[in-house]
C-alpha cells in the first residue's frame, strides 16, 4: 500500500495535522546464529536469510535438500533491528504492527516485552500494538521467532515440492510502525455497484477500521476524496474503542472508469485518500488503489459455479500459484511471472493459500487485469502435512481453539486484502469442508465486511450451511491425452468449473535441466525423482511419462529425442484442457492449470520452470487462450470458432489438412459473436490414420494439430484422483519417419527485441520448431515469444516476434524443430 505524507488537494481544510509518520522497518535486521549476528532479510524465513548468507545451499537441486540440518530450527531464533522516530507530541501515539510471523514470537521494543509467544501466533494472522510508551526516537526491536509444531495450521506447501527445511519459520510479511493522533485508521477499502446494463453509472461504499489509542471518547469525521469525489461522516468512539466502519450513504459516479481483467478491457484504477478528523487536525490517513468493478458468483442452471464481471459471464482460465519454498520472491519475480500469466492470455491466477510476503503480488493483479482466487491450502487437510488427526470431511481444523485461531486468521487475511479488485473469491476450504461451527463464523463475518463470494471448497462438496460447492476437483494430475478433456466420460472434462487440473509432468527445456541435474542426463534414472512431486503415492517419478513416450513412440535414444516427445505431448495436452473448456461454453465456467509455476527446481506441474523458463505447454496455453481463435474438438471432429471479447469478430477462416502428400483446403467468410462458440469446419480422416491440421483465423490467427484417427482408449473404472488409465494408446509412429527440414531465419532488430521470419522451403511439414534467443550461449530471461513450439506448412513463411528487455548486440536467436 502506498501511503503519502501530503495531504490530497481539495481536502476540508484543517487548522493542523498530527505528526503521521508511516514506516515499514524492511531495513538493518539481523539474526542471531551459532557464529554470531549475520544480516536478516525481513520479510523472509529463516532459510532465505542462511541462503542468502552462504550458510545452508541456495540450488536445493540433487541432494543438497537432505543434508539440511532440519534440528537447528527445533530452537527459537532471534532476530532485532533499529529504528528512528521523530518525538511524539501531546495527544499522539505510536502503533507497530506484524503483517506475517510463522509460527510464534516474543517481542520487545526497547527492552519491555509487548507480546508472548502465548498470544503472538497463528502464521495467518496480524498483530497490532500501541507502543505510545514504550517508543522512543531511537528504537531496538528484539523479535524471538518459534517455528510451528505438528498440528498448528502454518504456511501450507503441500505435495507440490518438499516441505521446507524451517517450516518457513520467521518474520515473513512486513513489519510496520506509524505515528498518529488520537485516532488510528487502517484496512481502508471501496466497495462498489455497477449499473450492469448501461455500465454508465456506479455506486461507492467506504470502508474502513478505527482504534481509539485514547483513554477518552473521541468524536471526528472520516472524510476524503474516492475517485475524486468527496465524502465525510460523522463518527464517535468511546474509549479504547476498535470499530469497522462502513459508510452509511453510497457515492454515485457518473460514467465511471471501470476496472476489467484485461482480455475484456482496461483494468482502470482509481484513488482513495481517506482520514480521521478531530478538531480539524488529522489524527491519520490512509491511501489505497481500487477499481470500480463489480463480482457476481452464482450457481448455473446445471449447478455450475460462475462468475461474472460487470454483468458479463467470465470463462476462468489460469492456474494455480506457489511462492518460493523460501517465500523469497521479489517485486520484481512477481511482476515476471504475472506478465507471463497476461502473455498466456490466462484470466486468473489460483492461491492454495494467502500467498505473498507483501500486498505486492495483489497490487500487480489489480494493475494487470488479473482476477485472483485465494484462500486456505490442502495443507491443513490432511494428517501427513498439519501433523495431527483429520476428520474425512472437514479436515484439521476441528477443535474450538483451532476454529478461533482459523476464523481470526481469516478475518485478518480478508480486512488486509479486502481493497484489491483482483480478488474474485476466498477459498475457506480446498480438498474438503470447513466445519459447521467454522462456516457460520465465516458467513458472519463476511456479512457485514465484504461482499465476495466464499467457496466452500475446491471440490464438490455440499455443506449443511450453504449448499453445494459448484466446484469440481475429479482430476486428473497426470497425463491423459488431447482427446480426454472433450470425452462424456471424463470425471476432469469440459464441464463445470475444474479447480485444479493437469497433465504431470511437464519438463523444463534442456538448458534448465542441466542446471538441476548436470550435463549428462540420459537415461533417465533416479536422480529425476528428487524433481518429481513429494507424493509418497504417485508423481514422485517419471514412469508415466515413460509409459506414455515408450507406447506413442517408441524408446527414446537420446536426450534429445526424449526431451522432443516430451515437449510435444506436453504441448498438445495442456492446449487442448483449456481448448475444450471453451469450445464447451455454456457448460464450462472455469480451468485451473495445476500448476503454474514450481517453488524449487522441478519437472512436475508448471508452464515455466524454477529459473523462469517457459515450457513446451506455456506456448500451448498461450494458443488456445488466444482471444479469439479457430480450434478443433477432438470428439466431435469439427473445427470451432470462439470470441471471448467484447465485440462481434469478422475474418476468414482457413483450414488446411495435410495427409501425407495429399491436402485439403477449406475456407469461409465467418462473424462471431461476443461469448459465442461457433462451428466452422468438419474435418474427415477417413483416409488417413494421421495428419496436419493447419488453422488460420484473418491474418496472424494460427493453431496446428497432429491428429491421429486411431482413439486413446480409457478404462473409466480404474479411474483414480490422479487420473485415468490407457489401456490402448493411439500410435505418434508417424512422427518418428517425419523427414528433416531444413528452415530458414532472418532476424531483424526492433526496439525491444527482434521480428523474425521463419520460413520452411521444403515440401515436408516443420513441426514443433522451437525458437530461442540466447546471449553468450545463455537462454535470455524474459523472452516474449509471440509464438513458439509452431508448426509450418510445405513453403509456408510466418513472421513472429520477440520481446527481451535485456536485449544485447550479442543476442542471437536459434531454432530447432521436432526431426533433426
Amino acid at each position: 500500500m502506498k501511503l503519502k505524507t501530503i495531504l490530497a488537494a481539495g481536502m476540508l481544510a484543517v487548522v493542523a495535522a498530527a505528526c503521521t509518520e508511516h514506516k515499514t522497518l524492511d531495513m538493518n535486521w539481523e539474526v542471531e546464529t551459532p557464529d554470531g549476528w549475520i544480516p536478516a532479510q525481513v520479510p523472509g524465513t529463516l532459510m532465505g536469510t542462511l541462503t542468502a548468507n552462504g550458510i545452508e545451499p541456495e540450488a536445493l537441486t540433487a541432494d543438497d535438500y537432505a543434508r539440511i540440518n532440519k534440528t537447528q530450527f527445533d530452537k527459537s531464533w532471534k532476530y532485532r533491528t533499529t529504528f528512528d522516530l521523530q518525538p511524539l507530541n501531546e495527544g499522539e501515539h505510536a502503533v507497530l504492527n506484524f503483517d506475517g510471523i510463522s509460527y510464534r514470537a516474543n517481542v520487545w521494543l526497547n527492552g519491555k516485552q509487548i507480546a508472548n509467544s502465548k498470544e503472538m501466533y497463528g502464521a495467518f494472522r496480524q498483530f497490532e500494538y500501541d507502543v505510545t510508551n514504550e517508543i522512543a526516537q531511537q528504537n531496538k526491536l528484539e523479535v524471538e521467532v518459534f517455528r510451528a509444531q505438528p498440528g498448528e495450521p502454518n504456511i501450507g506447501f503441500a505435495d507440490w515440492n518438499p516441505r521446507p527445511a524451517d517450516e518457513n519459520m520467521g518474520i515473513y510479511r512486513e513489519v510496520r510502525v506509524k505515528t498518529c493522533g488520537n485516532v488510528a485508521l487502517s484496512h481502508s477499502a471501496v466497495r462498489s455497484r455497477v449499473n450492469t446494463e448501461t455500465l454508465n453509472e456506479a455506486w461507492l461504499t467506504i470502508a474502513t477500521e478505527l482504534r481509539n489509542l485514547s483513554d477518552k471518547p473521541v468524536e471526528g469525521t472520516v472524510q476524503g476524496t474516492a475517485d475524486g469525489q468527496k465524502f465525510n461522516y460523522r463518527v464517535s468512539l468511546a474509549p479504547g474503542e476498535k470499530k469497522r466502519f462502513v459508510s452509511p450513504t453510497e457515492i454515485h459516479i457518473n460514467k465511471p472508469k471501470l476496472w476489467w481483467c484485461h482480455n475484456m478491457g482496461k483494468p482502470e484504477l482509481c484513488d482513495l485518500h481517506i482520514e480521521f478528523a478531530e478538531d480539524h487536525k488529522i489524527s491519520d490517513f490512509e491511501d489505497v488503489r481500487f477499481g470500480i468493478r463489480e463480482i457476481k458468483s452464482y450457481l448455473t442452471d446445471e449447478g455450475y459455479r460462475a462468475f461474472s464481471l460487470n454483468g458479463q459471464p467470465v470463462l476462468l482460465r489460469g492456474a494455480g500459484w506457489t511462492d518460493d519454498i523460501y517465500l523469497r520472491d521479489t517485486p520484481e519475480s512477481n511482476r515476471q511471472q504475472l506478465e507471463y500469466v497476461r502473455d498466456m492470455n490466462m484470466n486468473t491466477v489460483r492461491l492454495e493459500g494467502f500467498w505473498g510476503t507483501s500486498q505486492n503480488l495483489y497490487d500487480l493483479c489489480d494493475e494487470l487485469g488479473l482476477f485472483i482466487l485465494v484462500g486456505w491450502s490442502c495443507h491443513w487437510e490432511w494428517e501427513d502435512y498439519i501433523g495431527s488427526p483429520c476428520d474425512e470431511l472437514y479436515g484439521g481444523i476441528l477443535s474450538p481453539e483451532n476454529i478461533d485461531l482459523i476464523a481470526r486468521s481469516f478475518e485478518d487475511q480478508v480486512m488486509w486484502l479486502r481493497y484489491h479488485p483482483s480478488i474474485i473469491g476466498w477459498f475457506v476450504g480446498s480438498d474438503m469442508l470447513p466445519k459447521p461451527e467454522l462456516e457460520k463464523k465465516y458467513q458472519q463475518f463476511l456479512s457485514t465486511e465484504d461482499d465476495r463470494q466464499y467457496l466452500i471448497s475446491a471440490k464438490d462438496q455440499t455443506s449443511e450451511i450453504s449448499g453445494p460447492s459448484g466446484t469440481k476437483m475429479a482430476g486428473p494430475y497426470e497425463y491423459v491425452g488431447p482427446s480426454y478433456w472433450y470425452l462424456p466420460d471424463a470425471p476432469g472434462g469440459a464441464f463445470g468449473f475444474n479447480t485444479e487440473t493437469g497433465i504431470g509432468a511437464q519438463l523444463p527445456v534442456k538448458e534448465s535441466l542441466q542446471k538441476m541435474l548436470g550435463p549428462n542426463l540420459f537415461p533417465i534414472d533416479q536422480r529425476w525423482n528428487i524433481l518429481c512431486t513429494a507424493s509418497g503415492s504417485d508423481m514422485n517419478s517419471l514412469k508415466q511419462l515413460n509409459e506414455v513416450i515408450r507406447n506413442r513412440f517408441s524408446e527414446a535414444k537420446d536426450i534429445d529425442e526424449y526431451l522432443r516427445r516430451a515437449d510435444m505431448l506436453n504441448y498438445e495436452s495442456t492446449k487442448a484442457m483449456f481448448e475444450s473448456f471453451r469450445v464447451r461454453l455454456p457448460h464450462t465456467t472455469g480451468i485451473i492449470q495445476w500448476m503454474l509455476n514450481s517453488s524449487r527446481p522441478g519437472i512436475y506441474w508448471q508452464l515455466y520452470d524454477y529459473y523462469k523458463q517457459p515450457n513446451a505447454a506455456y506456448y500451448g496455453v498461450k494458443k488456445a487462450n488466444a482471444p479469439v481463435q479457430l480450434i478443433y474438438d477432438y470428439y466431435t471432429k469439427a473445427v470451432y470458432a470462439v470470441n471471448e471479447t467484447l465485440h462481434p469478430a469478422k475474418a476468414t477462416a482457413r483450414m488446411q489438412l495435410l495427409r501425407g502428400d495429399k491436402s485439403t483446403d477449406d475456407s469461409q467468410e465467418i462473424e462471431i459473436a461476443p461469448g459465442m462458440v461457433t462451428k466452422v469446419f468438419d474435418i474427415d480422416m477417413a483416409q488417413a490414420p494421421a495428419a496436419f491440421l493447419l488453422l488460420k483465423l484473418g491474418d496472424d490467427i494460427t493453431n496446428e494439430y497432429f491428429i491421429v484417427s486411431e482413439k486413446d482408449t480409457y478404462d473409466w473404472d480404474k479411474t483414480t484422483w490422479v487420473h485415468t488409465p490407457i489401456t490402448k494408446y493411439a500410435s505418434y509412429a508417424m512422427l518418428d519417419s517425419l523427414c528433416t527440414t531444413d528452415v530458414k531465419l532472418t532476424t531483424t532488430p526492433t526496439n525491444d527485441g527482434y521480428q523474425v521470419q521463419i520460413s520452411n522451403p521444403t515440401d515436408k511439414v516443420a513441426f514443433m520448431i522451437r525458437l530461442t534467443a540466447k546471449n553468450q550461449g545463455e537462454l535470455i530471461c524474459p523472452a516474449y515469444w509471440s509464438d513458439n513450439y509452431l508448426t509450418l506448412a510445405p513453403g509456408e513463411t510466418r513472421t513472429v516476434t520477440c520481446r527481451m528487455p535485456s536485449l544485447t548486440d550479442k543476442t542471437k536467436v536459434e531454432i530447432g524443430v521436432f526431426k533433426q
